[in-house]
């Protein structure tokens, strides 16, 4: 069997210099890890056996929480059915709020403001913790425009982000969907979002994953190994989750006529070098949890 490097996604705050990074690997675990941008320091939040899916996350405007969907298919034995959508403080996974599913149409969700959410609904969604940290918002907050499943919470949150979705240079069949998104860059150069939804996907890959490029004018600078990237507005910077590592590299007015014009480029963190640990988040009972899992109590590492 081959191997493969950890799947990594962002998720960054709009109003604050932090980020969520949902590192997966092995398929059944994953860590959500905390991302201090203005100094570049991360800190482990919380493990999880089982899968999040990180396209029906968010990480609220000021980067207190976290709403995601998870599953770990314990669907006769836990409280929560097997899936839920949970609402925690970053970078843990405890939840404040906790509704359970049951199976893994819809669940996940949008922040609307650092206090109010969106759920993604759908149907079977069961209340079983409450807090008033945050609130529910208006379930009209964003339209079903692509379905319940990812690209419904994932597609609103990047043009929520800023990404332009490009009609034109999408492309359907039955089997495969490829959208594409644009955002600008510095000194007229375009980071490109291919978001592919794929029945078969290449190994290595999930069901959806997205591939890049740099685009200015006539040039076209392919980047498909990189799995998520994002233009960070702490330092105007490009970052990018590349073979389990997280990058950041700029484009100068020199460096904008060059083929490749991304220069400086840094490797803030790598995450390949991880494995789970059972880490009690430092607000939680002893005994409570999505499914009351045991855990011990852990001072985060930086």
């Amino acid at each position: 069997m081959p191997s493969f490097p950890p799947r990594l996604h962002v998720l960054l705050a709009r109003d604050a210099p932090y980020g969520l990074v949902l590192r997966r690997g092995p398929s059944k675990a994953v860590c959500a890890i905390g991302w201090d941008r203005k100094r570049d320091r991360f800190e482990v939040g919380q493990w999880l056996r089982g899968r999040i899916y990180e396209r029906r996350s968010d990480l609220s405007p000021d980067g207190t929480h976290v709403i995601y969907f998870a599953m770990n298919g314990r669907w006769s034995t836990s409280r929560t059915k097997g899936s839920w959508t949970a609402v925690s403080r970053a970078p843990y996974l405890h939840a404040v709020a906790l509704y359970g599913k049951g199976d893994c149409w819809h669940g996940g969700g949008l922040f609307v403001d650092k206090r109010t959410y969106w759920l993604n609904d759908g149907y079977g969604h069961f209340a079983l913790e409450s807090t008033t940290e945050v609130v529910r918002g208006d379930p009209r907050a964003y339209a079903p425009r692509w379905g319940g499943e990812c690209p419904g919470v994932y597609f609103n949150r990047l043009l929520r982000d800023g990404w332009q979705m490009r009609d034109d240079l999408s492309l359907r069949s039955r089997s495969e969907s490829l959208d594409v998104f644009d955002k600008p860059l510095d000194h007229g150069w375009t980071l490109r979002k291919i978001a592919h939804g794929m029945v078969g996907a290449p190994p290595g890959k999930g069901v959806y994953f997205d591939e890049h490029e740099l685009i200015a004018g006539d040039r076209e600078v392919r980047r498909h190994t990189w799995e998520w990237a994002e233009h960070d507005p702490v330092g105007s910077r490009l970052v990018w989750a590349e073979a389990g590592k997280l990058w950041a590299g700029v484009i100068t007015k020199q460096s904008a006529q060059r083929e490749d014009p991304v220069v400086r480029v840094t490797m803030l963190h790598d995450f390949t070098d991880m494995t789970f640990e059972a880490i009690a988040a430092p607000y939680a009972k002893r005994d409570a949890g999505p499914d009351r899992a045991k855990t011990r109590p852990h001072r985060a590492r930086r």
